[in-house]
């Protein structure tokens, strides 16, 4: 880390009218808090975050959430006009000997209530720290030496240690809506430093276009919509007309935000089962085909296909585990794209099935009582009577069912009984409800 770091500089990107080649995102960034787009629920007028900003009375936080959801405009402008000396680094790029210059210039500055100035360090992608540089950290924001603003796309609650988590604010932004991309689409094209001078003509379905699929991510509308500008000719008119092609081109394919080893793939196969545990076979579809989409191994959505089958249709409907089972082997087999169909189908049909968890329940509890209640022996006429197991006397007065009418006797299977399955009112389990009842001779 040079020097020049220590030197004061600009938390925010130039002003209007700064050098052209600023990025359009980094031109549009808020210059106040009324510049946002979204986020009133931290933002919003009297909210914790929007007093301790305007205060000036901000502590260690950590703002975490989609990327283009303004974690780091928001970061930059506290720093613009924080009482501080800030820095800015990225984890991916800094190391403990970054960290380290910063705390000790910190510390150079004086302590407590007697120093002349804070120290602020925004840390993009705090993520990638690993717990040895998070370590470094911790001492100085626990002190109040530095006051630390960590970004993050990620949960901070799995990757950052407890012990520095505990001294955040943790603050969650949210996927910016299509009313939130709108506004900030309409203040590119009209702010002096956005796209007004090259005098852009966008059309309805254009716009429609390039905020739908931005994924809720402003800084990838931005680039996509100064892509179409400058990059068009002006007409004879002088005017650049932004039409759905060019939209279309400017964008191209809709990004995914999905990574197998990120918090999106779990989120995502939670939506999944979610909705078919729901009995909603277009949601279901969805969320699996936004998997496979991003590149999800097919055999690990068939997996939770088979243990919803089991664990929320159940004896409900007994086919959705047989044919969860054969998507399963038939997605193995054929692997993509093909197996999309096979996977889609078990999931309709999951999702469409009658609903039971009285399997999972009843081996849930039956689990309890093996670890909690009272330990059975298994009873001399249910053991196993072979080899020497006859002159012990196991097996003896064991009564063979199908011996007896109806292929059913009434004898003791578990002493001291109790009732652990007990079928819903649903699908098939219907008919087990009223064969159990007959059996035991209940009403």
């Amino acid at each position: 880390m040079s020097e020049s770091l220590f030197e004061e500089k600009p938390s925010v990107p130039e002003p209007e009218g700064g050098p052209v080649y600023s990025p359009l995102a980094a031109r549009l960034a808020p210059k106040d808090l009324a510049d946002f787009s979204g986020q009133e629920h931290i933002l919003g007028p009297g909210k914790l975050l929007r007093r301790a900003i305007e205060s000036d009375n901000l502590k260690s936080a950590v703002f975490f959430g989609p990327p283009g959801a303004g974690k780091t405009a928001l970061a930059r402008y506290i720093a613009s006009r924080a009482n501080a000396k800030s820095f800015d680094l990225n984890a991916v790029m800094a190391g403990v000997a970054d960290l380290k210059k910063i705390i000790e210039f910190s510390r150079s500055l004086g302590s407590g209530l007697a120093r002349n100035q804070r120290v602020l360090l925004v840390l993009d992608e705090i993520h990638h720290f690993n717990r040895t540089q998070q370590d470094v950290l911790l001492p100085s924001v626990e002190k109040g030496e530095i006051i630390l603003i960590g970004m993050t796309t990620e949960n901070p609650f799995f990757y950052i240690n407890q012990a520095l988590l505990s001294r955040f604010i943790v603050v969650e932004f949210k996927q910016l809506g299509t009313e939130h991309l709108s506004t900030i689409f309409d203040r590119a094209l009209t702010s002096e430093a956005g796209l007004k001078n090259l005098n852009p003509g966008v059309t309805p379905e254009a716009k429609r276009y390039l905020v739908e699929n931005s994924s809720g991510d402003a800084r990838r509308l931005l680039n996509a919509l100064e892509l179409a500008v400058v990059t068009t000719t002006p007409g004879a008119d002088g005017r650049r007309l932004i039409d759905e092609e060019v939209a279309r081109e400017s964008i191209q394919r809709r990004s995914l935000r999905y990574d197998r080893s990120s918090d999106e793939h779990y989120d995502h196969i939670s939506a999944f089962i979610k909705s078919m545990r729901g009995s909603d076979p277009d949601a279901a579809v969805y969320w699996l085909a936004r998997m496979l989409e991003a590149g999800e191994d097919p055999r690990f959505v068939a997996r939770r296909i088979l243990i919803c089958a089991s664990e929320d249709v159940g004896n409900a409907n007994p086919m959705a585990l047989v044919i969860s089972q054969s998507a399963f082997n038939s997605a193995q087999v054929l692997g993509m794209p093909e197996a999309r169909i096979i996977l889609a189908q078990a999931a309709i049909y999951v999702a469409c099935s009658p609903k039971s968890n009285a399997a999972y329940m009843a081996v849930n509890e039956a689990q309890a009582e093996v670890n909690t209640g009272i330990e059975r022996a298994v009873p001399m006429h249910l053991r196993d009577a072979s080899k020497d197991g006859k002159t012990l006397g196991h097996g003896k007065g064991y009564k063979y069912p199908h011996d007896f009418e109806g292929h059913y006797v009434k004898q003791e299977y578990m002493p001291d009984p109790r009732t652990f399955y007990r079928p819903t009112g649903q699908g098939f389990e219907i008919e087990i409800s009223k064969r159990l009842k007959r059996l035991r001779g209940e009403k």
